[in-house]
């Protein structure tokens, strides 16, 4: 049987590990393997405020409206409260996004929620940090 610190720290790897592969998507401009790590009701709040959802962000993506030319992590945690687990990322990330370019330090606090076998992204909140 399984102690609450292995199954803490097990619920705490999956987002690591889906996390890394969206942001290989991401930069690889590969929709389709983004919209496999996310949940169907995903969102993603941009550091505007902008609320954008799943189907709107992976067409931008797809289109090559948002390019993702670098992402670069300066601090990646998770935390688990329960069994849902919240990943911070704090980044260096170069983007074109709807024509600007620009490199943004962003925070991404991706909220997780498990799917069959899975645990998805269900939403990221984007902001700017120092």
């Amino acid at each position: 049987m399984m102690s609450a610190d292995e199954g803490r720290a097990e619920i705490a790897a999956a987002p690591r590990t889906n996390y890394k592969a969206q942001r290989q998507a991401m930069a690889a401009g590969d929709a389709d393997a983004l919209g496999a790590l996310l949940a169907d009701v995903f969102t993603l709040t941009h550091m505007t405020g902008y609320l954008q959802p799943r189907s709107e962000w992976l067409a931008d993506v797809r289109s090559g409206e948002m390019t993702h030319h670098a992402i670069v992590d300066v601090d990646v945690s998770v935390d688990v409260n329960g069994d849902t687990p919240v990943l911070t990322v704090r980044t260096r990330t170069e983007a074109t996004i709807w024509g600007g370019h620009g490199t943004w330090p962003l925070q991404l606090r991706v909220h997780f929620v498990r799917v069959g076998g899975s645990w998805l992204a269900s939403d990221t909140v984007a902001s700017t940090w120092r």
